[in-house]
């Protein structure tokens, strides 16, 4: 429950116990990124282990530490400011969309291209890390310079719009992959998630007072080495001890100028300026996700911060961006306050400037912790149509649809890969769309709704709210902003990579769009003209017109 003692006296607590679980689902989420990362790097990039650990891990440490310490003291002045005990930090980590785009967007490409030139493989490594980490500079100037601007489309947007949009994510990246994994495993993964909903949605408590988190943890760990999914072999655990040692953070300011002599932020800007969109809007959700939650953070210094964090990462070694997590609510809801952001800072700063990732990683499966992530899923879901007006959950049901369209098409691509697609033999190419129709997959459309989703999604389920409130002028000018999103390239433009498909920023590229988007706009003016039919159950009582109440997900 909140304080009752005044602003002016009032000191939070740096540290409770609901830290500990909030620490254990926020680090599990940053380290499956730090897994995610030394994977690529070294076997999809076929790049050393030298670089890897020697500068990219300690700039990601930077960005994580530097990010996570603000996001603490924001929350710690919030928490002493309005006199409550309840308020939660703002997650924060590596983004895990830019972190896959920059790895197969843009260091790949670079690499490639060094080869064909006759580069060595230590020469396309430095060339692919230079584009990285410029490339992530751009990202982070748009994160900085998005944080003065976007404050305004926070006011006006309708938070079904916000908040199905994030919605869409949690159900389908969040929650749907780490099912697969869950049953995948039932041996060593049931337990934990059990842990965890008899924890947060009975609301018991363990002996000793464990926290639920660390209870999951701790019984998929030992599952996993007690079943046969685990078994101690000498040869890999040498391998991960070996990179244990101290890696500084060192500036990386000659990849910076090389990659900057070479052109590769022009070159990538089809890349960077989505992502950096992406992650501004999705950071912004995720601010008023916090918001409806009931820890209003001020918009301009949060998404700076953000900025601020990439930068410093990219000036460090690191080409994965930052962002503001989803899940607000969810840690909220575990108990996490302040102190669970500080814990993830100063961890992976021994993370990543130890080498210590290569023997978590080899001593604690993924499917220990990833029940905390799966809960974290699930509450963003329900706070989607729980923080809304009732009459309202039909715009949400709108907005989740893109989401799970993107990743029902991620899947598909996946699968093409895993058939033999995507290497230079079978390149992907418009040549895939028949052999795809055939199997009643409309993919040109699942491509087209892919690049952009998030705007796609937040178009759609506003425009459904307009609708809902009859306010249909409104309603036309979110169709204008389709017309205005398609002509550009940032949704529904895309183009053939050999292993993808890419946003195609070519202006009119998607042109049939733009006029779907027109027409339908026209059509919403005349609407304002249509007789108002009363009988299709429009009617709302004087409760569900006022704005949502922050309980539920919180426990009241």
């Amino acid at each position: 429950m909140p304080s009752s003692t005044s602003s002016g006296s009032f000191h939070p607590r740096l540290f409770v116990r609901g830290d500990v679980d909030g620490f254990f689902g926020l680090a599990l989420d940053n380290l499956i990124q730090v897994l995610l990362i030394s994977s690529l790097w070294t076997q999809v990039l076929g790049f050393s282990t030298e670089r890897l650990y020697g500068r990219i891990l300690p700039g990601v440490a930077i960005s994580l530490v530097v990010g996570n310490l603000f996001y603490a003291w924001q929350a710690r002045d919030l928490a002493r400011r309005t006199g409550r005990s309840d308020v939660c930090a703002l997650p924060y980590g590596i983004n895990t969309v830019s972190l896959i785009g920059y790895v197969f967007l843009v260091m790949l490409p670079a690499k490639l291209a060094a080869a064909n030139r006759g580069a060595s493989l230590a020469e396309a490594e430095q060339t692919a890390f230079a584009a990285g980490v410029v490339a992530a500079i751009g990202s982070g100037l748009i994160e900085a310079g998005g944080a003065f601007v976007v404050g305004r489309l926070r006011r006006w947007t309708p938070r079904a719009a916000m908040l199905a949009t994030l919605g869409g994510v949690a159900i389908t990246f969040i929650a749907a992959g780490f099912l697969w994994k869950t049953f995948a495993s039932p041996l060593v993964a049931f337990l934990p998630l059990g842990a965890v909903l008899v924890t947060y949605f009975g609301r018991v408590r363990f002996p000793l007072g464990l926290p639920g988190g660390l209870v999951a943890v701790m019984l998929g760990t030992a599952l996993a080495w007690l079943t046969p999914m685990l078994h101690f072999d000498r040869a890999l655990f040498s391998a991960a001890s070996a990179q244990l040692g101290l890696h500084l953070p060192i500036p990386v300011l000659g990849a910076v100028v090389e990659g900057v002599g070479a052109g590769t932020l022009w070159t990538t800007l089809g890349v960077v300026i989505p992502m950096g969109l992406f992650n501004v809007i999705g950071s912004l959700q995720n601010l008023d996700s916090a918001a409806a939650a009931g820890d209003d953070y001020p918009t301009v210094p949060s998404l700076l911060a953000n900025g601020v964090g990439t930068l410093l990462g990219a000036t460090f070694g690191s080409p994965f961006p930052t962002t503001i997590y989803i899940g607000h609510p969810g840690w909220k809801a575990l108990g996490a306050r302040i102190g669970y952001s500080v814990f993830n800072g100063l961890f992976f700063t021994i993370i990543g400037c130890t080498g210590a990732a290569a023997v978590v990683g080899y001593l604690v499966p993924v499917e220990a912790g990833m029940a905390i992530v799966l809960w974290i899923g699930i509450v963003m879901v329900a706070q989607a149509f729980q923080a809304t007006p009732r009459h309202h959950a039909p715009a949400v049901a709108v907005g989740l649809l893109p989401g799970i369209a993107a990743w029902g098409i991620l899947m598909v691509k996946t699968g093409l890969r895993a058939a033999g697609y995507g290497t230079p033999g079978r390149p992907f190419t418009e040549a895939i769309l028949p052999v795809l129709r055939e199997a009643d997959v409309a993919a040109h459309g699942a491509f087209a709704l892919e690049q952009g989703f998030l705007l796609t999604s937040m178009v759609w389920a506003a425009l459904t709210v307009e609708i809902i409130e009859r306010r249909f002028g409104r309603a036309a000018l979110w169709a204008m902003g389709g017309v205005a999103l398609s002509l550009t390239g940032l949704t529904h433009s895309y183009a053939f990579g050999p292993a993808d498909t890419i946003q195609d920023l070519t202006f009119g590229k998607a042109w049939p769009f733009a006029i779907g988007y027109a027409l339908l706009a026209g059509f919403l003016v005349l609407g304002r003209h249509l007789k108002r039919d009363d009988s299709a159950g429009h009617d709302r009582d004087q409760d569900e017109r006022r704005p949502p109440r922050n309980e539920g997900i919180n426990g009241g």
